[in-house]
């Protein structure tokens, strides 16, 4: 039954890689995926031929031979022990998703409201170069102040309307993923994995950015600097001039879209400060900026003879609309499936963990384990694979801003780049664009790879430094 969970994911991922040779959208896989994978996790459950183990690390079992050889108490509690834990896995991809859907409504009112045609306005350049740089360096330092999801979100749709060209512009947009999970790795809540981390007292503020920012520049610089001597970045934009240009707006157009950007752009930078006060989670801060745009909203429009009729094509159900809900249940369906395949028990740890262990034991060399993490985060979600190397290593051998926690943060945030579908900005960008899994493997992947290899070996320097220097 192991294998058949197993194998279950493993075609699933595979008919997800596919998913344009098949023509079939990735959301259809990715639901049959994490249905399935839990439905014979189940199965196998209750006629005894599998356990399972929680987020705690309790193992949950029917026992060997079937129910009836345990008590009723004890069968309740394993019964218990497994609703329990599909209800936690269900409500940690719920968090995910609520959030998700919050960023993306906030960004599509901003879009309604024309909030980026002021950035767009900002950006005057026709060189496809500077035009890479200008929204590179963009994705990486929203990334940090925001979180890189929805950096990429803001990218992309403001490169919908620098770039009309969609050839043209999914270059752009996969080197932008690349730049905001460089940018995310050295902010505590620039990327959930980092977000992890500082939550779980592994690492600090000050740490992440004292350790990771100049590994995470270079991640993000030196493919650039390829990219800038690739045949798609030369030359100049040939984009016809558009009458919804900034500087054709009258003045209360302006103001409106300029109220609606900054409003819509602070209200997410505010998620990680309303955390920070109320010690809640992010999701619920996320809920409440939403409200407070929606609020506005309802009265700011960028028309000056706004009438009752004309209200629908602002308002925040029209915003609602507009978010690509296949990628919502696209995450739901991976994260899920993910989750079956953590928690799964594999003698008395999950096969995540069995994993990672695995790899700490056949590698002896520490950094070499953390760097396939990082090949790894790009296959499977990094999540998991950082709640397992958190298991795995505890905090009395690794204390707080030890050395394994920063290279795991960096490796598990870039890592994902190597691949469209190893982070959640690339899987955003990908729902997005339909950008198209084979086309990013051959062309941006390597580029990736070079930022990945340069900044984890930055990284060993300045530790190998530091160290040398106490």
């Amino acid at each position: 039954m192991l294998s058949a969970v197993i194998a279950c994911f493993v075609i699933g991922y595979v008919v997800i890689v596919f998913e344009h040779p098949l023509r079939l959208d990735k959301t259809v896989p990715a639901l049959l995926m994490g249905a399935v994978c839990w439905a014979l996790l189940s199965l196998g459950f209750n006629s005894g031929a599998l356990d399972v183990v929680d987020s705690y690390g309790q193992l949950f079992s029917m026992g060997g031979h079937g129910a009836d050889h345990l008590s009723d108490a004890a069968h309740h509690d394993a019964e218990h022990g497994f609703s329990g834990t599909l209800l936690h896995h269900l409500g940690k991809t719920a968090e995910i998703l609520i959030f998700l859907i919050g960023a993306m409504t906030i960004v599509e009112i901003v879009d309604l409201h024309r909030g980026f045609d002021i950035l767009k306005g900002w950006i005057s350049t026709r060189s496809k170069k500077k035009l890479l740089w200008i929204v590179g360096i963009l994705g990486f330092i929203l990334s940090a102040i925001i979180d890189n999801l929805t950096a990429t979100i803001v990218l992309v749709t403001l490169l919908r309307k620098l770039v009309p060209n969609r050839e043209q512009r999914i270059w752009y947009i996969a080197l932008i993923v690349v730049a905001a999970n460089a940018g995310g790795a050295w902010s505590p809540i620039g990327d959930v994995t980092t977000t992890m981390l500082w939550i779980g007292d592994r690492v600090t503020t000050l740490g992440l950015v004292k350790y990771l920012i100049l590994p995470s520049i270079v991640c993000f610089v030196v493919p650039f600097l390829f990219a800038s001597f690739m045949k798609p970045f030369q030359g100049d934009l040939s984009v016809e001039p558009e009458l919804t240009d900034e500087d054709l707006m009258s003045q209360e157009r302006l103001l409106s879209s300029k109220t609606m950007l900054f409003l819509g752009l602070g209200m997410i930078v505010f998620v990680p400060i309303f955390k920070t006060v109320t010690h809640l989670p992010p999701y619920i801060g996320m809920m409440l900026s939403l409200g407070v745009v929606w609020l506005v909203s309802e009265y700011i429009h960028p028309e000056e003879d706004f009438t009752e009729e004309r209200k629908a094509a602002y308002s925040a159900h029209k915003a609602l609309s507009r978010i690509e809900m296949s990628s919502i249940l696209f995450f739901l369906g991976i994260l899920m499936a993910v989750a079956a395949i953590e928690t799964v028990a594999v003698g008395e740890v999950g096969a995540l963990r069995a994993v990672a262990e695995a790899l700490d034991s056949v590698i002896p060399n520490q950094d070499v384990v953390i760097m396939i993490l990082g090949f790894l985060s790009a296959i499977i979600d990094n999540v998991p694979l950082v709640a397992a190397s958190m298991g795995m290593y505890d905090l009395a051998t690794y204390p707080v801003d030890h050395k394994l926690w920063h290279f795991i943060a960096f490796s598990a945030g870039t890592g994902g780049s190597m691949l469209i579908i190893g982070s959640a900005a690339g899987v955003a960008a990908m729902g997005m664009e339909r950008i198209d899994f084979i086309w990013y493997f051959k062309k941006i992947a390597w580029l990736a790879f070079v930022g990945f290899a340069a900044g984890a070996a930055v990284f060993l320097l300045i530790e190998n430094l530091l160290n040398a220097a106490g």
